[in-house]
């Protein structure tokens, strides 16, 4: 049986790739900050109750908590087949009203927090001779954003990372990708206004927002054997959004 780690697992995307790894027969390593209640509720309604399932409550932007998450891992299991960086938040604001603040917010989870992981897992998974690592970017990330300069920032460092882990561990067989999303229907997205989400579809081919399964379902891709010869790749899952 394999093991995955997802951060940001409470709710959204992170979630939704949690029921579909449950469902693949995954243990999991299940990561989140603050939403204790959502976790257990996530977990009660999996419907493969043959795998194990850990909880790890922590901040990934700090270095500490991070190196937490991935020994609490190999403290349960001998192995980490997956881990998936999927934490993120956002503090949207036009750039002359940006706090420094907000910035370094979203920098220190987004980034900080996809390399803190990362680095620590890095060590175990040479000495495992083999290991994927999914990061979650964003379409904003290619196509930047207005009033997402930190977010866009973050999410474009996310994939230049995951281009230089791919070249730097790819001779120990672990494979490094990143999935970008468009606009996806999440609590996040739910809170655009509906006049705003209109004027979004026209830009959208597809002209629909995706669905989180949607970006679950090129994780479970990526994390297959149908893509051992994949590294180093942003796979864009945005329904036309950004080409």
């Amino acid at each position: 049986m394999k093991t995955a780690i997802i951060t940001g697992a409470s709710k959204g995307i992170g979630a939704v790739i949690a029921k579909r790894l449950n469902e693949l027969n995954y243990n999991l390593v299940l990561n989140y900050r603050s939403n204790t209640v959502s976790m257990e509720e996530l977990i009660d309604n999996f419907t493969n109750k043959d795998t194990k399932n850990i909880i790890v409550k922590c901040d990934i932007s700090v270095y500490e908590d991070a190196k937490k998450l991935i020994d609490e891992a190999y403290n349960n299991f001998d192995t980490v087949d997956v881990l998936i960086n999927n934490a993120g938040i956002t503090k949207d604001n036009i750039l002359p009203l940006m706090t420094e603040e907000e910035f370094d917010q979203v920098i220190d989870i987004n980034l900080k927090g996809t390399f803190n992981c990362c680095k620590h897992i890095a060590r175990k998974m040479i000495k495992q001779k083999r290991g994927r690592i999914i990061n979650i970017s964003s379409v904003v990330g290619l196509a930047g954003n207005a009033g997402q300069v930190n977010y866009s920032a973050s999410k474009a460092g996310v994939i230049g990372m995951t281009k230089s882990m791919a070249r730097e561990l790819g001779k120990k067989n672990i494979l490094v990708n990143a999935v970008a999303p468009g606009f996806i229907k999440t609590e996040m997205t739910d809170k655009i206004p509906d006049e705003l989400k209109a004027e979004m579809m026209k830009n959208i081919p597809l002209q629909r927002l995706g669905q989180p399964e949607d970006i679950a379902d090129c994780v479970e891709f990526l994390i297959s054997d149908k893509a051992s010869y994949i590294t180093g790749q942003v796979i864009s899952v945005n329904g036309g959004f950004y080409m």
